[in-house]
């Protein structure tokens, strides 16, 4: 059993939350709204998962790396992280770029 793959996911979320609270992009913009768009982001990866593992696309491959423990049938705890940072990551990128891309075309 290693954590070194959730240790990853977890170190590189909490960079990307520095920088979102550093420029109030997502979560510490608006708490509120934050969480429910990562609630729905999750939910729906999520759901796509259990139906990828469901139909037999998506099974979870034994790795050296991981935790081994899982939330469900071919479904590794590592992955809800991974989901969770993947849609804050996706926000903050979204909402960094109209931020950038706003003041850019300002300035013209």
């Amino acid at each position: 059993m290693s954590f070194a793959y959730l240790a990853a996911l977890l170190v590189s979320a909490a960079g990307v939350l520095t920088i979102d609270r550093r420029f109030r992009l997502f979560c510490w913009r608006s708490p509120g709204r934050a969480v429910a768009v990562l609630a729905a982001g999750t939910a729906f990866f999520l759901a796509w998962d259990l139906a990828g593992i469901g139909l037999g696309v998506f099974f979870h491959g034994a790795g050296r790396y991981m935790t081994g423990l899982m939330l469900a049938p071919e479904l590794p705890v590592e992955e809800l992280v991974f989901l969770l940072f993947l849609c804050e990551l996706t926000m903050v990128l979204v909402l960094g770029a109209q931020r950038v891309l706003g003041r850019a075309g300002g300035a013209r």
